[in-house]
């Protein structure tokens, strides 16, 4: 992302809980463009500013949303289950396919609409609905890491664990 004069800087691989949260902003703000968008556009072509964002939103889930379910299910979530606190884990991974199935979903849709010019009526409700459904997935998902996982995981793994656990992360990204 952009640097932006005066705004905090995104966490680095020595703090990967906080990267797992910056990666939280963006999937909100990412997930924003493809309700917005399916909401204020029917029934006639996306224009270029429109259509280049719903591209963005698109890639950016397919590369960083996928990064970022790796890190919490193969880095995080394995240390706590060792740790003997698995929580909310189960859920949290059963959201993860859940989002999958509703992103392709949303992703066929938008390639329609590229495609085509415009949606029918009937695919134009199916893609706000979907959208509408992420983002009530991605609100409590994001909720219930923040308020009770991210901070457990930081009470209860130690200070290797979370180093680990930052290489890990930046492996992914090499």
């Amino acid at each position: 992302m952009g640097v932006q004069i005066g705004a905090k800087p995104d966490a680095g691989f020595e703090d990967p809980i906080g990267m797992l949260k910056d990666c939280h902003r963006r999937i909100e703000q990412f997930l924003g463009i493809l309700c917005v968008v399916a909401e204020r556009a029917p029934g006639r072509a996306l224009t270029g500013e429109e259509s280049a964002a719903v591209q963005a939103a698109v890639t950016y889930f397919h590369v960083g949303g996928v990064r970022h379910n790796a890190d919490e299910e193969e880095s995080l979530f394995p240390r706590m289950r060792a740790s003997g606190d698995a929580g909310d884990l189960n859920k949290l991974e059963h959201d993860h396919r859940d989002a999958a199935g509703l992103h392709a979903r949303v992703e066929e849709l938008y390639a329609d609409w590229l495609a085509r010019g415009a949606l029918d009526a009937e695919k134009q409700q199916e893609l706000v609905e979907a959208t509408k459904s992420l983002k009530r997935l991605y609100t409590e998902h994001i909720e219930r890491e923040e308020t009770v996982v991210f901070p457990r995981a930081a009470r209860t793994l130690g200070a290797d664990a979370i180093a680990e656990i930052g290489r890990e992360f930046q492996a992914r990204r090499a």
